[in-house]
């Protein structure tokens, strides 16, 4: 009867090291999507900043 008890128990503490895995997995997956939410943001910024000094460069050659 030992084996049989010690396998069912072995089973359960695979699964609670799984489910620890688990959950690991989707907090790093979580902080990895709010990184390039922040990086398209930044990205966004710096390419309205582009476009805005682009601008006032052709209005500075235009009236030259």
């Amino acid at each position: 009867m030992f084996w049989p008890m010690f396998a069912v128990a072995m089973g359960f503490l695979g699964l609670a090291v799984l489910a620890v895995f688990a959950v690991r997995v989707f907090l790093e997956a979580q902080r990895l999507g709010r990184q390039v939410a922040d990086s398209t943001a930044r990205i966004n910024r710096a390419a309205e900043d582009l476009e805005r000094a682009t601008l006032s460069a052709a209005r500075a050659v235009d009236s030259v």
